[in-house]
């Protein structure tokens, strides 16, 4: 919150916002969860063994999401050539005011994002009285400078996370399936990169109209975890199998360590699970 918040006025005008949401978890599929993490690789400085663990997802709340809206109407508005089904893939010059000032916003945004999975670790390590002994931490959904292929670009991770050698990733599964700590392998036909999660196999409108809470419950139940709130539209079946995808990107990924969920809390979006 000691940044420039002035260096657009989206992030000038949320600032305020920014500072009332920080350390809270957000809604959509942005979670805390305790599980049981086993490590079987000790080069990331844990000895094997199994130990509690906390896996969280969030991001950059209200005023990410306000960075994001304003500056894609913004660049739909400065591309009217595009026709209507490609308005969405309009773009900002980073050689222009416009796209100098979001690249700015983004990366104030990204720093928060930062800030905010920290804190809710931090306040929950505290109010447990716990010693934290290993902490990993990467951004998704984000833009870099990068070079590939002896060339400046701009890598856009939509749903991705790096992969570069040696980079330590975390690749969530579902509420009722495992996760898992990662070390990229820098495969370069990927850009260093792999992706984010398990990936949804259908949309949240169509979860909705279809799953059950009494199918979702009876899973929970089947694989030992507690949960405490969550949407519909979140439960396992809205998910790819996680051991497939996993198995599709083993020449992007090592994987160091399995994360199993026991207890978890997302947004409950208007509804709680019944029994």
């Amino acid at each position: 919150m000691d940044e420039d918040w002035g260096i657009s006025p989206i992030t000038a005008a949320n600032k305020d916002r920014a500072w009332g949401q920080l350390g809270t978890s957000g809604s959509g599929n942005h979670f805390v969860e305790f599980g049981l993490l086993t490590m079987d690789d000790e080069s990331s400085g844990l000895a094997a063994g199994t130990y509690v663990a906390l896996l969280s997802h969030s991001g950059s709340r209200g005023t990410g999401a306000a960075v994001c809206d304003h500056y894609s109407k913004l660049a739909t508005k400065l591309h009217p050539e595009l026709p209507k089904e490609l308005s969405r893939l309009a773009w900002l010059s980073l050689d222009s005011n416009e796209g100098r000032e979001y690249w700015a916003a983004m990366e104030l945004m990204g720093n928060y994002a930062a800030a905010n999975h920290a804190l809710i670790h931090r306040h929950i390590a505290e109010s447990l009285g716990a010693e934290v002994i290993l902490d990993i931490e990467n951004h998704h959904n984000f833009a870099w400078k990068e070079v590939h292929f002896d060339k400046e670009v701009i890598v856009h991770r939509k749903g991705a996370t790096p992969a570069a050698t040696g980079v330590l990733g975390i690749i969530p599964g579902s509420m009722a399936a495992p996760g898992f700590v990662v070390r990229g392998k820098g495969n370069k036909d990927s850009l260093d990169s792999a992706s984010h999660g398990a990936g949804r196999r259908m949309s949240r409108k169509r979860a909705t109209e279809t799953l059950s809470w009494k199918d979702a419950n009876e899973t929970l139940r089947e694989r030992g975890v507690m949960l405490l709130s969550a949407g519909l539209d979140e439960v396992p079946d809205c998910y790819k199998d996680i051991t497939t995808v996993m198995a599709e990107q083993a020449d992007l990924v090592q994987v160091l360590a399995r994360f199993d969920p026991k207890v978890v809390k997302m947004a409950p979006s208007g509804e709680r699970p019944e029994d």
